[in-house]
């Protein structure tokens, strides 16, 4: 059994909290700092990956009961999407584990984690940038005020 000291303990809380803030306020469901945070704090990556992605169903799980409260939930598409992310889910779990076994090396999972955070990224950004061309080019209201005028 490892042993872990009080001030470890404090600061695996602080930083998962910390990471839940930053996840909730960027709208990543937290697994997406969570994993490397998990693998930063030494955490094998078999259990940083399972315990992100069990983190991630219950956020993933608020937003599905506000989209639907909200009548913005297309039930037949939902369904769709969740019977392939299962399927999906377990071919790519059956895969990993093969390639895991054939190679005796758990960093697959650290490179497949740091690939998926890398092009989440990338499309996030590329997909943000261009929405906000075509708001400028159309003269879109983006959300922004005049700080210096306050009309009290």
């Amino acid at each position: 059994m490892t042993q872990i000291s009080v001030f470890q303990l404090v600061s695996y809380c602080t930083c998962g909290i910390l990471a839940g803030i930053v996840g909730g306020l960027l709208g990543l469901g937290g697994g997406f700092i969570m994993g490397p945070l998990f693998l930063e704090l030494g955490i094998p990556p078999q259990v940083a990956s399972a315990t992100a992605t069990f983190g991630m169903t219950f956020s993933s799980s608020m937003s599905v009961v506000e989209y639907y409260l909200l009548k913005r939930f297309p039930v037949p598409y939902a369904l769709f999407f969740t019977v392939v992310a299962t399927v999906a889910a377990f071919i790519g779990q059956h895969i990993v584990r093969k390639f895991t076994i054939m190679f005796g090396r758990a960093s697959l999972i650290i490179f497949i984690l740091a690939f998926t955070i890398f092009v989440s990224a990338i499309s996030l950004g590329g997909v943000g940038i261009s929405n906000m061309i075509g708001k400028i080019h159309r003269g879109e209201y983006m959300g922004f005020e005049n700080l210096c005028n306050y009309d009290a």
